[in-house]
């Protein structure tokens, strides 16, 4: 397996939708309202957010295919997806190497994410690299009454 990590470009904005669709459908649908899943569908919401913030991610590829990205601001880490043909292979471990040793070069003294309660895989990986429980409040993005953990992890200033 031939792993690069880069900056993105324009010409992976096709690539990062389908990585946003592949992870809504094996992620968040399930959990969800069917009315929440239609509007993401409709609002076609992996466009505008790759539209919004496709230049600043960082991609995973591999074998010259992009298969996974992470997108921070400040110190809070936005996204980290995976396409699930590849996840548990280390990829979503190396996009937060990467954001974590950034985000701390910048001068923030933790780094922050949401996650939410049901997704209980998400949490274990977090937890294995530090993260902890800062916050919990009603998710409002999927009205569909999950609920938001917010984590945070103090970062060593390189």
């Amino acid at each position: 397996m031939a792993l690069t990590l880069r900056s993105a470009g324009a010409d992976d904005a096709a690539a990062l939708c389908a990585i946003l669709h592949d992870t809504f459908a094996s992620a968040w649908r399930p959990q969800i309202t069917e009315a929440a899943a239609q509007a993401f569908l409709r609002e076609d919401r992996p466009t505008a957010y790759v539209g919004e913030r496709g230049p600043l991610f960082h991609v995973a590829e591999v074998d010259g295919e992009v298969v996974g990205f992470v997108d921070w601001d400040g110190d809070f880490v936005n996204a980290l997806h995976v396409r699930a043909s590849h996840a548990r292979q280390g990829l979503g471990a190396r996009l937060m190497d990467l954001a974590e040793a950034e985000i701390a070069k910048a001068g923030h003294p933790q780094a922050r994410l949401e996650t939410d309660t049901f997704n209980r895989p998400s949490q274990a990986f977090y937890a294995k690299r530090g993260y902890v429980e800062a916050d919990r409040y009603p998710d409002r993005e999927w009205d569909s009454g999950l609920t938001t953990l917010l984590l945070a992890k103090p970062l060593s200033r390189p």
